[in-house]
């Protein structure tokens, strides 16, 4: 048997707000944007290179799931962006006002530092040793 994880859902406040938050700031490519009819959209973004899992963009339908935009893990970093080139990303977010909680350090397992997307979600950037 062979599975796969091959989305992630993210609340966004519209979509809209979602491809310019990914593809914008963090210059992750739109995969797919369609009409579902309703106000409904099917949007998957992914960073450039990536192969299988991505992100679906989901509006917030109502109080509660807008609550949760900036929050997908509890507070916690909660998504983990693996890079083949830890300097050039880490230079490439900051020229894009992408805001980093710590600098930059070398751990057994590579070269990480956390920041937070425009929405307020908490990542890890990490090139691995």
């Amino acid at each position: 048997m062979t599975q796969q994880l091959s989305l992630v859902a993210l609340v966004v406040p519209s979509y809209d707000e979602g491809i310019a938050c990914y593809c914008g700031a963090l210059g992750f490519d739109l995969l797919e944007d369609t009409d579902r009819g309703g106000g409904k959209r099917w949007v998957r973004v992914a960073p450039p290179g990536s192969v299988g899992t991505a992100l679906l963009l989901a509006e917030a339908d109502g109080p509660e799931q807008a609550a949760a935009i900036g929050n997908v893990a509890g507070g916690r970093v909660g998504l983990f962006l693996r890079t083949d080139d830890f300097w050039r990303d880490h230079q490439r977010y900051l020229a894009a006002g992408v805001a980093f909680e710590e600098e930059p350090r070398v751990e057994e397992y590579g070269t990480v530092a956390v920041f937070r997307d425009p929405l307020g979600n908490r990542w890890d950037l990490i090139q691995p040793a």
